[in-house]
């Protein structure tokens, strides 16, 4: 099984999110899903406004209220196969923590944003013969993609913006960025994982 995590500073809106809405379109059977936090405590539910985004955007009740957030720790990174981080200062967090997990690491939307080529004909080069294998397979295709194509019109368009304590309009516009990308990232996993 594949393993993804989600990666933002609290981990109480919008990893969580993510990481519950993945699960929500992959189920348990292709993937394991987390979510942590780069600069959190552990233990927190999410907050209200991510709550009722997740719940709105058809995540199961019980898997909302059963978050609780978790600290970013080297050991967590070393068992990823990916990780999807809120904004590009996380990613460098995570970069830092873990160098090795350079390859593997990307913000949500700028993987959305690389992996959008990746289709049936990707996977049919790639010589993996197990899901895992191939989902590394197609990750290196994403990331050597970095340089050749064009960047967002300003860097921080891969960035989704902090909704914490903020209004419900900010906790709808990061949902609406978040959800997006979250369906390019189901569509690579299943693409490595059923074809």
């Amino acid at each position: 099984m594949s393993r993804v995590l989600m990666v933002c500073t609290g981990n109480i809106c919008r990893s969580p999110l993510a990481a519950l809405l993945l699960r929500e379109r992959l189920g348990d059977e292709l993937v394991g899903v987390a979510s942590a936090g780069t600069r959190t405590g552990q233990g927190f539910a999410m907050t209200r406004k991510a709550a009722r985004s997740a719940l709105a955007l058809g995540v199961d009740a019980a898997a909302v209220a059963g978050h609780r957030s978790t600290p970013l720790t080297t050991t967590m990174l070393d068992e990823q196969d990916l990780v999807l981080t809120m904004t590009r200062a996380h990613r460098r967090a995570v970069v830092s923590l873990a160098p090795r997990a350079v390859s593997s690491t990307f913000t949500l939307r700028e993987f959305a944003r690389l992996a959008a080529a990746i289709d049936h004909d990707s996977r049919a080069q790639v010589d993996e013969a197990d899901p895992r294998g191939r989902l590394r397979a197609l990750l290196l295709r994403a990331q050597s993609s970095r340089g050749s194509l064009p960047f967002p019109s300003a860097p921080d368009l891969d960035d989704i913006a902090d909704p914490y304590r903020r209004s419900a309009e900010a906790y709808a516009r990061a949902a609406e960025q978040i959800e997006p990308a979250v369906d390019v990232v189901a569509r690579v996993i299943r693409l490595a994982h059923v074809g």
